[in-house]
């Protein structure tokens, strides 16, 4: 089989790197990858920009592809899908209609209210005054959303009126989120967060399994939301029957009102989760795999991972299952100095030849490679992850490995996967 992967993403590698375990794989293209990918075994870059979708398919129709798997949620929700569909290509990922569960953050809301999956209160607004005014009335801790794709960044929870009107006026006044023109603004919820994935023909659902992500830029979970600084998996605060009680009382119902709708959802259910107790709610729906969640739920698969993939595109699931490794994962991800917001990026990126190791693996994100050496091209640059039987060695290994790689203004947080070890405590 030959197999292309659209994207460019920590997220992308782990999913070539996964698939190019499977023997029935040939080649794997990925477009337009990144510096790992073009070293990953069966693998070879393309230079396609991921929106370019008549090049995509160009090269799907010419190079023979069996299945397309689309890694980013911004052209899923451009209808990629619909457009090799049209073409008679097999294809990973929601149609258009359906990705709007990620790309509008009211169209999701609505979806929660009438599927009635459990969720923050909230309100929309389209002007900057009125939200202000709405804000100051409720008070905060409060929730702030740009109504829109914003890379995983759009979301402030703001601890003070001040933090509250900032969010506002990035989104209304100084459009960082771009043409985004509604804000969502939700109650604050307290508990732990976690990420829910699966994967869904419409009609049946094969669970992934769950992880925790670090959002926060800096220890503590504090400074700017960011896409996500680490994860692990599994999670401790989520045991079987919370998972089960997951799957049919949120990913069934989301589905079902998808479907009802005249919108089928097909490809990956992630549902971000807000945990207290035995109380569960959702925080958000995106429309593919998490970025790093991906990067150690992935590793977890034994097999079965293209079947699945191959199954919800075709649209019949029914014979498909995946079979798990029960050790505990762990990734920690290297960021530019100053991201999420400003950073230069062009520097050398030292220590990689200790890539190589027991139970590690490099995924790489913002790299390419210039006159011969890897460098930093992105604000996330690396996900360092580490796989062992106990959650604490997965730790162990994985800021070792993070201990021998370097760059200029290189940045890291120290203490993912703190969280787990206190509550198996």
């Amino acid at each position: 089989m030959k197999i292309l992967v659209i994207g460019s993403g920590g997220r992308e590698h782990a999913i070539a790197w996964k698939l190019a375990f499977d023997e029935r794989v040939e080649k794997i293209f990925i477009a337009p990858g990144n510096g790992g990918t073009s070293k990953e075994n069966k693998c070879a870059n393309l230079d396609i920009k991921i929106n370019d979708i008549p090049a995509l398919i160009r090269f799907a129709k010419d190079g023979g592809i069996d299945l397309t798997i689309v890694g980013p949620e911004d052209p899923l929700s451009k209808g990629i899908v619909d457009e090799f569909e049209k073409e008679g290509l097999l294809i990973f990922g929601p149609f258009k209609a359906a990705a709007q569960i990620e790309a509008s953050k009211s169209f999701a809301k609505d979806i929660m209210l009438k599927a009635g999956i459990p969720t923050a209160a909230y309100e929309k607004f389209s002007d900057y005054d009125n939200a202000c005014d709405y804000v100051k009335a409720k008070g905060t801790p409060i929730v702030i959303k740009a109504d829109g794709l914003a890379a995983g960044k759009g979301v402030t929870v703001a601890l003070s009126i001040q933090e509250a009107e900032i969010a506002l006026k990035e989104i209304f006044l100084d459009k960082v989120f771009g043409n985004c023109a509604e804000a969502v603004i939700e109650e604050f919820m307290e508990g732990e967060e976690a990420t829910y994935l699966a994967i869904t023909d419409g009609k049946n659902i094969i669970p992934l399994d769950v992880s925790q992500d670090h959002k926060q830029a800096y220890d503590g979970d504090m400074g700017p939301n960011t896409g996500g600084m680490g994860a692990y998996s599994p999670v401790p605060i989520i045991d079987k029957t919370k998972f089960d009680w997951v799957t049919f009382n949120i990913a069934y119902p989301m589905i079902k009102e998808m479907e009802k709708r005249g919108s089928p959802y097909k490809g990956v259910i992630y549902a971000g989760l807000m945990v207290k107790g035995d109380t569960i709610r959702v925080v958000e729906f995106n429309c593919r795999f998490g970025d790093p969640e991906c990067e150690v739920v992935i590793p977890r698969i034994k097999s079965g991972f293209l079947d699945v993939l191959i199954g919800s595109a075709k649209g019949n699931l029914n014979d498909c299952t995946l079979e798990w490794d029960s050790e505990a994962t762990l990734c920690v991800i290297l960021a530019s100095g100053g991201y999420p917001k400003s950073y230069k990026s062009g520097y050398e990126i030292k220590g990689l030849d200790n890539e190589v190791a027991d139970g590690v693996k490099i995924f790489h994100a913002g790299t390419k490679i210039q006159d011969g050496k890897t460098v930093t091209a992105g604000g996330r640059v690396l996900c360092v992850t580490a796989t062992s039987n106990s959650l604490r060695k997965a730790i162990e290994k994985a800021y070792k490995m993070c201990g021998k790689i370097s760059w200029t203004d290189m940045h890291y947080r120290k203490d993912i996967g703190a969280k787990a070890l206190k509550n198996n405590n």
